[in-house]
């Protein structure tokens, strides 16, 4: 039998603790080609996902919680009740396409049926269609789930498709869930480990303490709507890597100062000073080395850095979280589902949860994951995937969350954002895009200048040797 580990039934526990949670996450396919008919669609779906077996598995949780949830195999599962169409309002430009990828997202999944559902958006114009794949996160974490749409795609029926490799060796894989739920994990893991318990200890009590300092000059903090906003950027990967280039940084570092720029632009235009200390950023970091693709689950570990939102200067802004992001971030080792976590009574953990998910949280402000994606286009049923877009979770206690996603020649970033209150997923979306043009245009201008300082020498090493004009 299945059991859930611990990290994978705080998503649970924490969605029980808020009726107003929604802790499923998602990917995006926009297909270009008329939309398939049903009969088709379904028998494809059933013959590619039954070779994951969470996907038609039900979660059982036990009474007051004596042990972990498992997954059973639902004796009566049937696939039509987890493929579903909904048709994007008219005018269905992509406006419209985020709004219903917003409502569809904020809906619980059903937990007396397996955990995930597959939406056909029709609707689309250009004889374009999309399908939503929403799994909830104690299930997949967003690398797992990008590997579930994977074996949806044509190739996957057959070959795995091949996921992205980080550009550089300091590139986290990432994961994404709530600050909460990670501080319940690490201090967990403290009271659990034996020979390094002193040091664990200190390091947990420093990562709950910066989830319960204020942020400062931030409108980013207290409660947040029921309802979410989303959004999306799509920006050119030469473009990125051209500033990785010149930089010496990674992607992650440029879409973590794109975000900053993004960020420091609301505050200012709200008349509000950025600080030091004024954005902290809950960074979810996979540790789980590569799986079969019959194999999905959640292994992570978390970072807590402030972004550099005080800095004026582009440049300067991407130098520091570089450097920020290159610093032992990680409050204790990494810990996956299968390590010392699991030690503990399962009712211990699962009251911890449901407490610290009401504790205050008053210091992150964002939740921002990077995630490799597919590096050749997909296709289902014959029909080009256009675009790929992560859908982030929607965590009770932050106001905005962003997933980054490769996919073949660009990078996607997706927003979720507080529908009550500045800024929305647009306007965040909006700031990502300029302040990626920004470093982009500094990496050409200094690229040229570079280019300039090459030839110079050559001219003046010729008067050097005597030749005259």
């Amino acid at each position: 039998m299945d059991r859930l580990s611990t990290v994978e039934a705080s998503f649970l526990e924490a969605e029980d603790a808020d009726r107003h949670l929604s802790l499923a996450i998602g990917a995006l396919a926009v297909i270009d080609g008329p939309s398939p008919g049903r009969d088709e669609l379904v028998d494809t779906l059933s013959d590619r996902l039954g070779r994951l077996p969470r996907l038609t598995q039900l979660v059982h949780q036990h009474p007051l919680h004596v042990a972990a949830p498992e997954l059973v195999a639902d004796n009566n599962f049937d696939i039509t009740h987890h493929v579903r169409w909904a048709v994007v309002p008219q005018p269905a430009d992509e406006a419209a396409l985020f709004r219903t990828v917003a409502d569809l997202m904020e809906r619980r999944l059903d937990r007396d049926h397996p955990l995930w559902e597959c939406w056909i958006i029709d609707g689309l114009p250009e004889r374009r269609w999309a399908a939503l794949l929403k799994i909830h996160h104690c299930l997949a974490d967003e690398v797992a789930t990008i590997r579930i749409l994977t074996s949806i795609a044509d190739a996957g029926a057959d070959d795995e498709v091949r996921v992205a490799e980080p550009a550089a060796s300091n590139e986290p894989t990432v994961g994404q869930g709530n600050p909460l739920t990670w501080a319940r994990e690490i201090w967990r893991a403290s009271l659990a480990g034996t020979g390094m318990a002193g040091q664990t200890a200190r390091e947990a009590g420093q990562f709950v303490s910066g989830l319960l300092n204020p942020a400062a000059g931030t409108q980013h903090q207290g409660p947040v709507a029921d309802t979410r906003g989303y959004s999306a950027v799509r920006v050119p990967l030469k473009d990125v890597d051209t500033v990785c280039e010149v930089f010496g940084v990674t992607r992650n570092d440029v879409t973590l100062a794109a975000i900053t720029d993004s960020f420091r632009a609301v505050l200012l235009r709200r008349g509000r000073q950025p600080r030091r200390n004024s954005l902290r950023t809950l960074i979810p970091v996979s540790v789980g080395s590569p799986e079969p693709m019959d194999r999905i689950d959640i292994r992570a570990s978390a970072m807590l850095p402030y972004l550099p939102v005080e800095q004026k200067d582009p440049v300067k802004r991407l130098r520091l979280v570089h450097a920020r992001q290159s610093r032992p971030y990680h409050h204790g080792a990494p810990h996956t589902s299968d390590g010392l976590t699991d030690h503990l009574p399962f009712m211990l953990s699962a009251w911890s949860i449901r407490l610290l998910m009401r504790l205050p949280q008053r210091s992150v402000v964002t939740l921002a994951a990077y995630v490799p994606g597919p590096r050749q286009r997909l296709q289902v049923l014959g029909r080009p995937v256009e675009m790929l877009l992560p859908i982030p979770s929607t965590p009770g206690h932050l106001s905005t969350v962003v997933s980054t996603l490769s996919y073949v020649d660009e990078l996607v970033l997706g927003i979720t954002a507080d529908n009550d209150g500045p800024p929305d997923a647009d306007e965040i979306a909006g700031g990502i895009e300029l302040g990626v043009a920004r470093l982009l245009a500094r990496a050409l201008a200094r690229r040229r200048s570079r280019t300039k300082r090459v030839r110079r020498p050559s001219r003046s090493g010729s008067r050097s040797s005597g030749t005259r004009p």
